[in-house]
Formats: C-alpha cells, structure tokens, sequence
C-alpha cells in the first residue's frame, strides 16, 4: 500500500486536468523535475535550459546547487511560457519599473543585473508588489500561499480524497 501522501497515476491525471494555464504548468513542472515548492517559486529563465532539458537549482536545500531534469511533456508550452515572459519583461521595462529582486552581494556587485532578461522569475506575480525591505514597488515570484490554495482548491476540485499540497508532487515525483 503506497502512503497518502503519494499521488498514482489516474490521481495526478485528475488534479492536473482541473488546473488551467500558469498554475498548472507550475504544478506539472514541479511533478516532473521533482523540486520543492520554494525552488520551483525562485526559478529565473536563466535557470531553466530548455534545449538542454535541464533546471538549475541554486542554493536550495542545505544551501546546495543541483540539476535536475525538464520532462519532454512540458517542452514546448516552456517555450510559449518564455515567449510571454518576455513580452512581460519588455513591458516592465518600457513601463520604467525597477528590475526583480536579486541576493544583495549580487545587487551590490551588478546594480542592474536585476533589470536583465535572464534575471527575472520564471514565474511571476501578475501584480508589482511592494519589496518589505526597501519599500520599493516591484515585480515578485508568485507567492506560496497563492500556489499551494491553487493546488489544494484543484484537489477538491477533482474530488481526490487525500490531502495534496505541493510537496505531494515532489512525493509522487520521487516515488515514480
């Protein structure tokens, strides 16, 4: 008998089918490359290598670097995921907004790394927020709480009897 907290075929098929668009890219992405929910949260395009097929995780747990693997399944919609993040970037850029939040060495270091392309999140807030550090008014990552309500309401959504979370996905990624 496998653990609830393991997901089996049918059930991932069922919990994804009721998720749309962004979500449930971000859903299927973590489910099959198997990262946690703050690595999936923090990716920036340059960390993403489509052609190598390929995620850079840095500083993840134990403050490690790794890489792990992007499933040939999510390919192409990573593509035209990319396609909008660029329209996205070139947006803010030409709307004047301050570039994303970067690790403050690197800030200090680069002051305008921030603003390049292969600096902004892989998947962003669709609001600017404001950064509780320095006040400033600036794009973010989806937040936490944002994509773990996202999964949990599509697990009732497609009537699954067991508690999902997120971490379910890293589970189920692990064990298949």
């Amino acid at each position: 008998r496998k653990p609830e907290y393991i997901l089996e075929g049918i059930t991932e098929r069922r919990l994804f089918d009721v998720m749309t668009g962004t979500i449930r890219l971000m859903a299927e992405l973590m489910y099959g490359s198997g990262l946690r929910l703050t690595e999936l949260l923090q990716l920036r395009v340059g960390d993403v290598d489509i052609d190598r097929r390929q995620i850079r995780v840095h500083a993840g747990k134990g403050d490690k670097d790794r890489t792990t693997m992007l499933p040939e399944t999510l390919l192409e919609r990573l593509r035209a995921h990319r396609v909008h993040l660029r329209a996205l970037h070139e947006r803010d850029r030409a709307d004047g907004f301050p570039g994303v939040w970067l690790p403050d060495a690197l800030e200090r270091k680069y002051p305008k790394a921030g603003e390049a392309w292969e600096w902004q999140w892989f998947f962003p807030s669709r609001q600017l927020m404001h950064d509780p550090r320095t006040g400033i008014r600036r794009r973010h990552h989806v937040l936490e709480g944002t994509f773990q309500h996202a999964v949990k309401a599509a697990a009732r959504l497609a009537r699954l009897n067991k508690r999902v979370t997120p971490h379910t996905l890293r589970h189920s990624f692990a064990t298949h």
